[in-house]
């Protein structure tokens, strides 16, 4: 291992963790010193993903499929202080809970464990390597073998990191399983690892008269403990039921039930693969008020505040392991470690994920390569049988199935090594394939957003297909360039054909990097669900207004909630009014002197159609107006953007160092209408306990820096992300621009 010669004596008193023996679990993520270099040391709080912070840059290695940004290796650094009788009566552990990735730990210069795949979690029993007094704990992380993954990874201890203590004696966290075997017994058990490495098992049996069930609409969760040899360790769970069959479709408490989903990778847009709780469970929540009800963790388990956060709200999730198998994708993928680290890998993933109620199905590939080999039956067989093993709740396994040739049959036997069959972009083939396997068991694991109201009716109309996974919900970086719209005379083609820079993500997501909803997600949103908005209205972009549009494999039309089309005025333009009502009506006020005129116009009434109706006119200045029933929803013309919009998605910050604040930045005219034109760029600074830790916005074409202070809005918005430091006091995010009334709002952050 590389050793550094020089220590920072400043550094090292910043980074020291005092032990007492009566502390189990503790939060180990504060006060790191990172190097790229070994001489260069720089405080970091974890989560720290270092990617991020550097440039965007064609010539990266980790290229197209990882965002244009750099990967390389990393040291991290942390001094732990134990006292005497926690060296002499304690077991020691540190919990990593995601790495990016081949992690090594070195605790006082030995080696005491790691992992290789970097998005298992791990544990790493330190309790030999302690000493009374101060102790070294170094992280070394290489992720320099590129390309490794189709999509942006992120580098270094990008999740949360634990510190155990506990006695000779103690509960395994991951032997801990809940199991129902009905609504009204809750079954819990245990193993106690014993000072020889034996192991005792330990059981908990709770009656339930009247369960209080869990379930999208209503995910209520029990809490309790369980105990053994001094040892305490919390459980939470929630109860529920899950049926599935051909005939009948998928149901959940007994009660019907269809999926409407969405396919989400690990990161976290401008603030890169960095899992802070608070951004998991905005995620999450983003999910929800969009309408999903299940959610697809492509192609790698999430964070456990990911799941927590499912848990929380209300979605089920599909917990997936791999992206491939034996075949690899790209030249360092999981085929260089499956032969030695399949079962590690299965283990960590269910082990750690099987009490989360909103885990309803185990997925343990992805169109993996080798499917026409005949190999790949005994792979599937034994990575699936193996999540059957492990989990007490028998939840159904799947795996993504794709083909890019007409010989789709061939899989059969495979397929038939699932208890549900993934499709991605095969669901076309669901009558076909009910005929020939009927019993089999369908739901779309991938789809395109294009393809919306045909998904839908699949769903709706065939009980055997259960639901839909669109790709994706969410941007995400990397793959860059996919699902992107673009103009006569830029470079052509998919993602996977040639690079795209300078698109370094990836714009098929119903919601982009800002949480802003796009046009497709309500109306998807309206097609899934009876209750919510009824109504919404957006434009179609003109063809040539900026350029001949030619749309991609992923992409929609490029849709806005914009009446700003300057240059277009008297020219066809078309707008799409979604809709649960059964007829429609647009109106028209044109504008006077820019301002609203007195006289509304009916433009049209129509019938929806397949949940919309468009209208065509001529583009004219004014507000659009939409009806539906007794509800409405306008588009106003703005006028020169000249103030600047702040709204924070909370007022209070933990004073912990950890917590976040989302501050959804908007530029407007006079009258405070948005402008979805505007592309100014701000400056922001922050005061108080807090620090910028994200300023970014939709345009996936806009290589600037998300750490910065300085960035351009997109469509008239952007997003600053702040972090709490761990003191309290009054925060202030002030937020200037050329010819633009700065503007600021504060938070407080608290214990």
């Amino acid at each position: 291992m590389k050793r550094t010669l020089i220590i920072l004596l400043s550094l090292l008193a910043m980074n020291n963790i005092v032990v007492a023996a009566s502390q189990r679990k503790q939060l180990f993520d504060d006060n790191w010193s990172f190097s790229q270099d070994s001489t260069q040391w720089t405080a970091v709080n974890l989560p720290h993903d270092w990617s991020i912070y550097g440039d965007f840059d064609k010539n990266h290695p980790a290229g197209n499929e990882g965002g244009y940004l750099p990967t390389g290796k990393g040291w991290y650094r942390k001094t732990l202080k134990v006292d005497g009788k926690t060296c002499k009566d304690q077991t020691m552990r540190l919990y990593f809970e995601g790495v990016y990735m081949n992690a090594e730990v070195y605790v006082n210069g030995r080696r005491a464990g790691g992992h290789p795949y970097g998005y298992s979690s791990f544990y790493v029993d330190i309790t030999p390597y302690v000493k009374t007094g101060n102790n070294e704990v170094e992280v070394r992380v290489d992720n320099s073998q590129q390309k490794n993954c189709r999509w942006y990874s992120g580098s270094g201890i990008y999740r949360h990191v634990w510190l155990l203590t506990t006695g000779k004696r103690y509960i395994d966290e991951w032997s801990v399983s809940v199991a129902t075997p009905d609504i009204h017994h809750v079954e819990i058990k245990a193993d106690v690892v014993m000072e020889d490495g034996s192991r005792k098992a330990v059981a908990k049996t709770i009656n339930v008269d009247q369960p209080h069930l869990w379930s999208p609409d209503d995910p209520y969760l029990y809490h309790t403990t369980i105990e053994a040899e001094g040892d305490v360790v919390p459980v939470s769970y929630g109860i529920r039921t899950i049926t599935y069959s051909a005939d009948r479709g998928l149901y959940l408490n007994n009660k019907p039930i269809t999926l409407n989903g969405g396919c989400v990778h690990h990161d976290n847009g401008i603030l890169g693969a960095a899992a802070y709780d608070a951004a998991e469970y905005r995620k999450a929540k983003l999910l929800k008020e969009a309408g999903f009800n299940a959610v697809r963790t492509s192609h790698n388990p999430p964070s456990e505040a990911f799941l927590r956060a499912c848990d929380e709200l209300g979605l089920l999730v599909i917990d997936e392991a791999f992206d491939g198998w034996r075949d690899k994708k790209t030249p360092h993928d999981y085929s260089t470690l499956i032969d030695q680290w399949w079962q590690e890998d299965i283990k960590a993933m269910v082990l750690r994920d099987r009490n989360h109620p909103s885990v309803f199905c185990w997925s343990t590939g992805n169109e993996v390569i080798e499917r026409k080999k005949i190999e790949i039956i005994k792979t599937a067989h034994k990575l699936n049988n193996l999540c059957r093993q492990l989990d007490p709740q028998k939840r159904p396994v799947t795996s993504a199935l794709c083909a890019w040739d007409p010989e789709w049959d061939i899989y059969d036997p495979l397929a038939a090594e699932h208890d549900i069959v993934g499709y991605n972009y095969m669901i076309f083939k669901s009558k076909s394939d009910h005929e020939r396997v009927p019993n089999r068991v369908m739901m779309q694991t991938e789809s395109y957003p294009r393809d919306t109201w045909n998904n839908y009716r699949k769903v709706q109309d065939e009980p055997w297909v259960i639901g839909d996974f669109v790709w994706t919900a969410i941007d995400y970086l990397g793959e860059s360039g996919i699902g992107r719209w673009y103009y006569e005379g830029d470079v052509k083609g998919e993602s996977w054909e040639r690079p795209l820079y300078p698109w370094h993500g990836a714009h098929c997501g119903d919601i982009d990097f800002t949480g802003l909803r796009k046009p497709i997600s309500h109306y998807r949103s309206m097609l899934w669900n009876d209750k919510g908005e009824q109504l919404y209205m957006a434009v179609r972009e003109p063809d040539g207004y900026h350029g001949k549009v030619i749309t991609s494999m992923w992409s929609t039309w490029p849709t806005f909630e914009s009446w700003n089309w300057t240059g277009h005025e008297g020219k066809p333009i078309e707008v799409e009014v979604y809709s649960r009502y059964p007829k429609v009506r647009l109106y028209l006020q044109p504008a006077e002197g820019g301002k609203p005129g007195k006289g509304e116009q009916l433009i049209g009434e129509k019938e929806v159609s397949e949940g919309k109706a468009t209208f065509t006119l001529p583009y004219q200045p004014g507000i659009l107006r939409a009806e539906g029933g007794h509800e409405t929803v306008t588009l106003q013309t703005a006028g020169e953007a000249s103030a600047i919009r702040l709204t924070a998605d909370r007022t209070t910050l933990k004073a912990d160092g950890q917590d976040l604040a989302f501050i959804t930045v908007e530029l407007t005219d006079a009258d405070g209408i948005l402008n979805p034109t505007a592309a100014n760029e701000l400056m922001a600074t922050v005061s108080g306990p807090a620090t910028l830790v994200g300023f970014g916005n939709a345009d996936i074409k806009d290589c600037d820096r998300y750490t910065d202070a300085k960035h351009k809005v997109w469509k008239g918005r952007a997003l600053i992300i702040v972090r709490s430091t761990g003191k309290k006091g009054r925060i202030t995010i002030n937020v200037e621009g050329k010819a633009l009334k700065s503007q600021h709002t504060t938070l407080t952050a608290a214990k």
